[in-house]
């Protein structure tokens, strides 16, 4: 190979190598991300969340502050009434982990393209707005929810995409909005959404009282002797009998039971029908006490208010059962302890609700609710007689008959025939009836009786 082979060669190596690094070089430049968060990063590079002390969120529906007090989230607008904590660390811890799936390059202004416009009225404009601070108040984050991202693919029954994530945009990065994949279904700015849910739930009920409207006086009082027995009425007239349609769901009054919302101190008395006010007390077969005061909410058939009462007489130790083994003792004295362990915090959960007005759907306290004459069992009336038809009668020796469709006379039995015995005319009963007795009749034998009997006639010989 001669010297000016080599360097040809050379040059076509300085070249491609040339190349290779413009190539490298464009590619590097084409897939950098234009946002300061890429896909696969999280949304902030350090989310502060061990730090936040108060949230608030607004939207179109308005506004909730949500602040730890004491270590407990409340919720200003309710009096401070306990927040639910799952929800609130729940928005926290997800927006500290939470993934960038794509970056959009664009400035503030484009906000309401991705439905975080706040100045918009409807709550699909304007989007969500959380604020973060710690506890001296100090803005330690913000950030807009926005639009849901449909999915063109799969699409469903109603031909619309599937939800499949969110805008998200974090004030402090200019740089554009992102796209998520979570949809922060349980973050809204509606108060009663935050509240905790906490309420009573009244156990093994043993009595309820209910008073009139209006007034302190009993309108009727349930009780019953065992946790399985059926409710008895309380100075029950004998022909009071209880419906039992009626009384049944009271055995579970409550169980179940959520409210809707609170009602601040300062909106009790304008949305109250004091008038009607009626109080109830339930008491348990373990003994706890509830005292309830319900009352009608203005202009809202469908509400009511409650306010909550709650106190218990628990036993300190176990009642111990004549002739007990030391083995059966030790286990019932340990199911006795954890019980009541349970108990004292239950009632100390429901002891915080004291003070509170709450507002609950009427049918809440439907089943409470009623007028003694409604828990009384309506007597069904006989079904009127046909006249067609009369009722049916049971004559001497047990024969069974119905009388004729008109006429109030008795059915007379037809006499039993007898063969070639003539029979006698029958008398008419008249007015007024004459009894007859009739001597008895002998019977003239027949003509053929008479004669004397044929002799036997023999056998003829084969």
């Amino acid at each position: 190979m001669n010297k000016r082979q080599v360097i040809i060669l050379w040059i076509i190596a300085i070249a491609l190598g040339s190349a290779v690094a413009v190539v490298k070089l464009t590619q590097k430049d084409t897939t950098k991300s234009a946002t300061q968060r890429a896909p696969g990063q999280t949304l902030f590079e350090s989310f502060p969340g061990g730090d936040v002390a108060a949230v608030e969120i607004q939207g179109a529906d308005g506004t909730v502050s949500l602040a730890k007090k004491d270590g407990v989230w409340t919720v200003a607008q309710r009096d401070n009434y306990p927040a639910n904590p799952t929800y609130v660390n729940e928005f926290i811890r997800t927006l500290s982990d939470l993934k960038v799936t794509r970056g959009m390059e664009a400035g503030p202004s484009f906000a309401p393209r991705f439905g975080m416009d706040e100045a918009a009225t409807k709550a699909e404009d304007r989007g969500l707005t959380a604020t973060f601070k710690d506890a001296t108040g100090k803005e330690i984050a913000k950030v807009s929810l926005g639009k849901n991202i449909e999915s063109g693919e799969n699409q469903g029954p109603m031909m619309g995409g599937n939800t499949v994530g969110r805008y998200i945009r974090n004030h402090a990065d200019e740089s554009g909005f992102y796209a998520v994949n979570e949809m922060f279904s349980s973050v809204t700015s509606e108060i009663p959404r935050w509240l905790s849910d906490t309420f009573i739930s009244p156990e093994k009920i043993k009595s309820i009282t209910l008073s009139q409207k209006g007034k302190e006086d009993a309108a009727w009082k349930l009780v019953r002797d065992t946790e399985e027995a059926e409710y008895k009425l309380e100075g029950a007239a004998g022909s009071e009998v209880l419906d039992t349609t009626a009384t049944s769901p009271l055995k579970t009054l409550f169980s179940y039971a959520r409210f809707d919302d609170v009602v601040p101190a300062d909106k009790v008395t304008e949305k109250s029908d004091s008038a009607n006010k009626r109080t109830a007390v339930i008491e348990t077969f373990e003994g706890f006490k509830y005292t309830i005061g319900i009352i009608p909410v203005k202009g809202a058939e469908d509400k009511q208010l409650m306010t909550v009462s709650v106190s218990a007489d628990l036993p300190k130790e176990r009642k111990k059962e004549e002739g007990e083994k030391p083995e059966d003792a030790k286990t019932k004295d340990s199911a006795f302890t954890e019980r009541m362990k349970t108990l004292n915090e239950k009632l100390t959960k429901e002891q915080k609700l004291a003070g509170r007005t709450f507002e609950v759907a009427k049918t809440t306290v439907d089943p409470l609710l009623k007028e003694r004459d409604q828990l009384i069992t309506k007597a069904t009336p006989p079904a009127p007689a046909d006249p067609a038809q009369g009722s049916v009668q049971q004559l001497p020796g047990g024969i069974i008959t119905s009388p004729p469709a008109s006429g109030n006379a008795m059915p007379t039995p037809a006499p039993q025939a007898t063969p070639n015995v003539p029979t006698k005319p029958k008398a008419v009963a008249t007015t007024p009836p004459i009894e007859a007795v009739t001597p008895p009749i002998a019977v003239p034998p027949l003509e053929e009786d008479k004669k004397e009997p044929a002799k036997a006639e023999k056998p003829k010989d084969k």
